[in-house]
C-alpha cells in the first residue's frame, strides 16, 4: 500500500493545521500512511497532484487549503479553477483518487467552523472521500492506470 499525499496550501496557517489534523486522523484511522507537500496557494494544488500522480508513488491525494472572499474577483478565480483542476485529474487520464478539502468561505469564522476537527472536520471528510475513491478505483481494476 502506497501513502496518501496531502497537498497543502498553507496561506491561512491555523486553518491548514486543522485541515491537516482531520485528514491525517482519517487516513491513519483507515490504516493508511500519509505524506505532505506544501504549495504556494490553492491554484498550485492541482498541478502538484498531477506531478505526483505521474510519479506513481501515491495511492491517493487530499487537497487542503482555504480561500476566503476578499474585495476583488480573485476569490472566484481561485475557487473555481482549483476545483476544476482537481475534477479534471479525478476523471481524466490519471483516475486519481482525490479528496477536495479546499475550503471556499466568505469569512474567517466560516473557515474555522469548517476546518475545526470538533466542528466541520472538512479535512477528515476530504480524506475519507479520497479513501473511498481509492476503493472504487480498485473495484474497477484501475490501480495501475
Amino acid at each position: 500500500m502506497k501513502p496518501i499525499l496531502l497537498v497543502v496550501a498553507p496561506y491561512y496557517h491555523d486553518i491548514s493545521e486543522m485541515l491537516i489534523s482531520g485528514a491525517t486522523a482519517a487516513i491513519y484511522g483507515a490504516g493508511h500512511t500519509a505524506e505532505m507537500l506544501s504549495v504556494p496557494g490553492a491554484l498550485e494544488i492541482p498541478a502538484a497532484i498531477a506531478m505526483a500522480a505521474r510519479s506513481g508513488h501515491y495511492d491517493g491525494y487530499v487537497a487542503l487549503g482555504c480561500v476566503i472572499r476578499g474585495e476583488t474577483s480573485h476569490y472566484d478565480t481561485v475557487a473555481n479553477e482549483s476545483a476544476r483542476g482537481l475534477m479534471s485529474l479525478s476523471i481524466g487520464h490519471h483516475h486519481a483518487a482525490i479528496g477536495n478539502g479546499i475550503l471556499t468561505c466568505e469569512t474567517m469564522e466560516q473557515a474555522i467552523m469548517r476546518a475545526d476537527v470538533a466542528q466541520g472536520n472538512k479535512g477528515g471528510e476530504a480524506a475519507k472521500a479520497a479513501l473511498r475513491l481509492l476503493q472504487i478505483r480498485q473495484l474497477f481494476g484501475l490501480e495501475n492506470a
